[in-house]
């Protein structure tokens, strides 16, 4: 910036005020090739002041490359939208693109980001210099994806596996993977059909020949093969994306040799003997298994030690142990930091301690119900609670997990009430409630006063629902003293074992108004693979019927352990819920929920918990199904 000395020496300003009053005193000119705005409209005034467009366009440009580097995306976003940089051509609408993507980026706008979006072309990045290739790609991939364009971003993907030989190719075709299966229908029929260039043509067939939600895994499967077999030398037939090559070698990874070990004696045999059963109805069931290629040894568990047994059958070569059901049994295997022969545990670890890696946890878990529960109260606006859950170690274990998922989401536990099976219901039920300090508040205030003061009982206020973890007969007593001790306003939330699992009117009208949760196998109103069991199996009800569901479920996940590990929010539809894996291993249970009404349960609509669109989740028997609505 330059002063004119000639002018009067009020103009002769500090420099740290000389900008501003240069530009509103006309004292002066503005030297656009030292002067640095403090502000957006600061630049912008002085570039307006410049009979040099030239020179003005590529002041704001600079000015513009220094707020983006300054990490003010929004002051730049001011100069990249005036109406001074309009019409531009050649390097400096290279230079204005680029600078309004990473803008656009850094702010999340998708709403800019659809009008850089509808300016460009996927291969717009070929235009820079091949140092700058990458990091432009990368810029247009996220603009299309806050423009929910997501075939453009995988179009861009392709061209730039195609010209940066230095590039991750895994990660590149992982991106281009992700991006096709999130693009419509529509959108990817249109351009399959236009698409040009070998590469893009391959990825665009194989986006097409994967979008019936009718196959199953195994197909999809054969599908990729066949796929691989009809492009050679494409890119993607060496270094499939991650998901798919996943499926393709899931047919290769089933497990042939499967030991099943359950205790089929002492006090665990009925449940042993239920999950037994449940494995083989679903072995039999299952439409893409091959008998003669599997076969199963089952194996009691009740009179050994585990950690022998282990080494006997890794030692004989199976591929796969599912078992044990015993919590200590399964601790046995935590011992070491690995299994050479991959377990599905029928329970889980005790809190804290770690799983060996092979080792994978299922169970009928109580704590995925206690969560499910505090979710749901938590949808519902229930966030003051009561809650009456049995001495033990299970119920320790509930408890736990219900209060750390109320607590996480800003619920309280005003009250929880531990009780025996042998305890006096009527007085857990009047101290849950607040009834007890009610009554003898008013006896203290006798005491005091020495007179006899006219009591009403009352129960407090601040609550808005109960939690009452109990089973059948002992929930059939608690309901109705809630409403003999002012509670029966409150809504009341139980896990599965507040239901029998056959139907009984008669009985369970005590439980009218109850909400609970329990699996697809005991809710579910259409299920064949039930009807099919229970027609050969009458017995197969109640809580057997729910260990013979997790048999059926053990099955489906020694053939999915794989997927569910290492694919981000896949599920498989259960017999026992919607299942997932954690990172360490672990599956997890979403149940569905119903009211007794009447007596008898009535199933209640599915609702998404805000936060987590249904379209999130990866159906591992639909996994290829676009997610968009």
């Amino acid at each position: 910036m330059t002063i004119d000395r000639s002018q009067p020496v009020h103009c002769r300003l500090s420099a740290a005020v000389v900008a501003l009053v240069l530009l509103v005193s006309g004292c002066a000119s503005v030297n656009l090739n030292s002067f640095s705005a403090p502000t957006s409209q600061e630049a912008l005034s002085a570039a307006a002041g410049e009979s040099d467009r030239a020179l003005a366009t590529d002041y704001l440009l600079r000015e513009a490359d220094r707020f983006v580097a300054r990490k003010q995306p929004a002051a730049a976003r001011t100069i990249l939208q005036s109406d001074q940089l309009s019409g531009l051509t050649g390097k400096n609408l290279q230079e204005q693109q680029l600078l309004s993507m990473e803008a656009a980026v850094a702010l999340e706008d998708s709403d800019w980001s659809q009008q850089i979006a509808s300016d460009i072309k996927p291969a717009q990045f070929l235009n820079y210099s091949r140092s700058q290739l990458s990091r432009v790609a990368d810029l247009q991939v996220n603009v299309y994806q806050l423009a929910n364009l997501r075939l453009q971003a995988a179009m861009t993907l392709i061209l730039l596996a195609e010209s940066d030989t230095s590039a991750d190719v895994q990660s590149l075709h992982d991106r281009i993977w992700e991006n096709l299966r999130q693009t419509p229908d529509g959108a990817l029929a249109r351009e399959t059909g236009t698409a040009i260039g070998y590469e893009s043509q391959g990825w665009l067939e194989l986006a097409s020949v994967l979008r019936d939600s009718e196959l199953t895994v195994e197909e999809q499967g054969r599908a990729i093969r066949r796929w691989q077999s009809n492009w050679p030398g494409h890119p993607a037939v060496e270094t499939l994306p991650e998901d798919l090559r996943l499926i393709a070698n899931l047919a290769d990874s089933r497990p042939e040799k499967i030991a099943l070990a359950l205790p089929l004696s002492g006090p665990l045999a009925s449940a042993g003997a239920a999950i037994r059963d449940g494995f083989f109805a679903a072995y039999f069931e299952d439409s893409a298994n091959d008998p003669s290629k599997v076969s199963i040894q089952v194996v009691d568990t009740s009179d050994r030690r585990f950690d022998d047994l282990y080494r006997e059958l890794v030692a004989e070569d199976y591929d796969l142990i599912v078992g044990p059901l015993e919590k200590d049994a399964l601790s046995t295997l935590a011992k070491t930091d690995s299994l050479p022969v991959s377990v599905l545990g029928l329970n889980y670890l005790p809190e804290g301690v770690s799983a060996p890696s092979g080792l994978y946890q299922y169970g009928l878990s109580a704590e995925d119900e206690a969560r499910q529960i505090a979710d749901r109260m938590i949808d519902k606006e229930v966030k003051q609670i009561l809650a009456l859950i049995p001495m033990g170690n299970w119920g320790d274990r509930l408890e736990k997990a219900l209060l750390k998922r109320l607590t996480d989401q800003g619920g309280l536990a005003l009250n929880i009430e531990r009780y025996f099976r042998e305890d006096n219901l009527r007085a857990v039920t009047a101290d849950l409630l607040g009834v007890t300090v009610s009554r003898e508040r008013a006896i203290d205030v006798e005491r005091t006063a020495g007179i006899d003061v006219e009591f009403e009982p009352r129960r407090r206020q601040d609550a808005d629902g109960i939690v009452m973890v109990a089973e059948p007969t002992i929930a059939r007593q608690f309901k109705p003293l809630f409403a003999f001790y002012f509670g029966g306003d409150l809504p009341v939330y139980s896990p599965s074992m507040v239901y029998e699992g056959n139907p009984d009117p008669s009985r369970d009208r005590d439980l009218n108004g109850v909400t609970f949760t329990d699996t697809p196998w005991t809710l579910g109103e259409e299920n064949d693979f039930r009807q099919t069991a229970q027609q050969a199996m009458p017995e197969v009800g109640g809580q057997i019927g729910r260990l013979f569901a997790m048999g059926a479920d053990a099955w489906t996940l020694s053939n999915r352990l794989s997927l569910l590990r290492y694919m981000n929010d896949a599920f498989v539809d259960g017999q026992t819920g919607r299942l997932t894996m954690d990172t360490q291993g672990s599956v997890h249970r979403e149940q569905l929920w119903a009211r007794f009404e009447n007596g008898t349960p009535n199933l209640l609509a599915s609702e998404p918990r805000p936060g987590t669109p249904a379209d999130e989740a990866v159906n591992i028997e639909e996994l290829l199904e676009t997610r968009s609505d």
